[in-house]
């Protein structure tokens, strides 16, 4: 009795020591090795953007790291690698009404997003990540730009670090 005991015991301790469960709060799929994360400046070449967005985006961008993960922020030779720009800053009118003016305008940013992962180049990606933020036509866009545009960076942001790290 006591050696079926003994075996089970063994048997069941090297079936859970050999599974691996690996969890993460955010649902983030970072790879174990990775320890370091770079984001460049992100340059902006949208015509008549905002002269800090580039600045405000790129600290977004980092932000999210140093809140969502335990890697470490570098400038050069990190494990994952972010670099790109802003390709598009534009403002356009959404709800036309009966007399022809507009009821909303649509302020929209775009991105073009170059990740490298060091470990495993399946995972790289180039590609333009776009979101958007009404706003009632009644208000000047410099009144409510930099609401807008912080709301708008939050959704590109989680945008990026789930096509970078989402495992779905």
């Amino acid at each position: 009795m006591i050696r079926t005991l003994v075996i089970l015991f063994l048997f069941l301790t090297g079936i859970f020591s050999s599974c691996k469960v690996k969890y993460s709060f955010t649902g983030a799929d970072i790879p174990q090795e990775a320890k370091t994360v770079s984001v460049g400046f992100f340059q902006n070449n949208a015509p008549l953007a905002n002269p800090t967005l580039s600045q405000t985006f790129t600290e977004s961008l980092r932000d999210i790291f140093i809140s969502q993960t335990k890697l470490s922020l570098v400038v050069i030779n990190a494990d994952l690698q972010f670099e790109g720009s802003i390709t598009g800053y534009d403002v356009r009118p959404v709800a036309i009404q009966a007399n022809e003016t507009a009821s909303l305008n649509r302020l929209t940013i775009t991105v073009n997003v170059i990740y490298k992962n060091t470990f495993d180049e399946k995972k790289n990606f180039e590609q333009n990540f776009t979101r958007f933020a009404d706003y009632s036509s009644a208000e000047q866009l410099s009144t409510v730009e930099e609401g807008l545009i912080s709301e708008i960076n939050k959704q590109l942001v989680q945008d990026i670090f789930d096509r970078s790290f989402g495992n779905w």
